[in-house]
C-alpha cells in the first residue's frame, strides 16, 4: 500500500528484516498470540525495540470464542509476538 516495493512476497530481491515487516504491517490488522494461549487481534498502533505492542479495536479470544472486546490494549513484549498479519 504504502509508495516503493511492491506488498507482496515476490522476487523483489530486497531482503526485509524483521523490522522492516513489523513497520510494514502498523496500521494493519493483526493476530498477537500470548504464551497462555489467548489470542488479540485488532489494529497494530505501535510497537517498540523490546516488542511491547499497543493495538487498537482489539479482540481477545480464548480458545477460539471472542470474550472481550477493548478500545486500546498494550501488550508486554515478554508475553507475546505478532504471528500473523489478516
Amino acid at each position: 500500500m504504502n509508495g516503493g516495493s511492491g506488498s507482496g512476497g515476490g522476487g523483489s530481491g530486497a531482503v526485509k528484516t524483521p523490522t522492516d515487516f513489523l513497520k510494514s504491517i502498523r496500521g494493519r490488522p493483526v493476530v498477537v498470540k500470548l504464551n497462555s494461549g489467548v489470542d488479540y487481534r485488532g489494529i497494530l498502533a505501535c510497537l517498540d525495540a523490546y516488542m511491547n505492542i499497543a493495538m487498537e479495536q482489539t479482540e481477545e479470544y480464548v480458545n477460539g470464542q471472542l470474550k472481550n472486546k477493548y478500545g486500546d490494549a498494550f501488550i508486554r513484549g515478554n508475553n507475546g509476538k505478532p504471528t500473523d498479519s489478516i
